[in-house]
């Protein structure tokens, strides 16, 4: 029983690798996009502490307003510096107790659940100096409250406050996009190795299943012969007819069996199709003189391969 050869459509190396490159690209995408939405989540974080600390700082200033019996003048809106950093500021002057301060902001930043790593500055408006302020800190022992019990007379004053957890949170962030290119890095080396040893295996996997006619090498999976490392495409009808001919070498073939077996089931056969695919069969082994494409008039074709 003779083997039959199946003759694939040209599959070029590169559409391997647009196939592997296509399919771990969008792998890669979706790795990028998890690490993108971890990213975007801690910016949604920074923005949500903004939003509690103006709204904390508003309770600061209205309990402070009620302290100097004020209860008609307004807070001004929270301004947000930069950061971290925000100002509260007031529509008339008034008198600041520090311990009172340091109590209400306390209180105020614990209900609205901010951290408790800050410092607080009370700035005069008609100099911006600094008439009072303190550092507090998760771990009471390290923080700084000084002058307690001395009142600030009443003025314009505007207060600043500034988490300590600025600095880290940058560098949270930058750490997130360090590990995540890493990670990103690792995972493209990964891919690149693995998708070469896939097109290795496929490499030698079709490097392998060749025939021999005379000088040439006939890949019949791929679609090609090649003589001399010189690489010569065939059409997926011109393999199919050179696979008939090399399982019956030096044998005439009828027209009607070459026709019946390559155009039946893969299309219309027109007029003379077949003679114009042995010519241009005949063409691409021309190089070896040892190899001949017979026409027995009448009949059909023979493959005459010499010793």
């Amino acid at each position: 029983m003779s083997t039959v050869v199946k003759c694939h459509e040209n599959v070029s190396n590169l559409q391997l690798i647009m196939n592997y490159t296509i399919k771990y690209f969008f792998r890669f995408l979706t790795l990028f996009g998890l690490f993108t939405a971890l990213i975007s989540c801690s910016h949604e974080s920074n923005e949500d502490l903004s939003a509690l600390t103006k709204v904390a700082l508003r309770d600061v200033g209205h309990q402070l307003l009620l302290s100097n019996q004020d209860s008609i003048s307004l807070v001004k809106p929270v301004t947000n510096a930069k950061g971290l950093q925000y100002q509260l500021t007031f529509e008339n002057q008034l008198t600041i107790n520090p311990d009172s301060l340091v109590i209400l902001v306390k209180k105020s930043f614990q209900k609205a659940n901010l951290p408790q790593d800050y410092l607080v500055e009370v700035v005069q408006c008609k100099d911006k100096e600094i008439a009072y302020s303190y550092q507090m800190n998760q771990n009471v022992e390290k923080g700084i409250i000084p002058c307690s019990g001395r009142q600030l007379h009443k003025e314009c004053y505007l207060i600043n406050v500034r988490f300590n957890k600025n600095m880290e949170s940058n560098k949270s962030s930058l750490y997130v996009w360090i590990i995540s290119l890493l990670i990103l890095g690792i995972i493209g080396l990964l891919t690149f190795l693995y998708f070469k040893r896939k097109t290795k295996e496929v490499s030698v996997e079709n490097t392998a299943n060749y025939t021999t006619i005379g000088t040439y090498k006939f890949y019949p999976e791929q679609n090609k012969l090649i003589k001399e490392a010189v690489e010569i495409s065939l059409s997926k009808k011109e393999c199919e007819l050179l696979t008939i001919f090399m399982e019956q070498p030096n044998q005439v073939i009828k027209r009607d069996e070459l026709t019946k077996k390559v155009w039946e089931d893969h299309g219309v056969f027109v007029g003379r199709s077949l003679d114009t695919y042995i010519s241009k069969l005949r063409n691409k082994l021309k190089a070896d003189e040892s190899i001949k494409l017979i026409n027995i008039h009448g009949v059909g074709y023979k493959l005459e391969i010499s010793e």
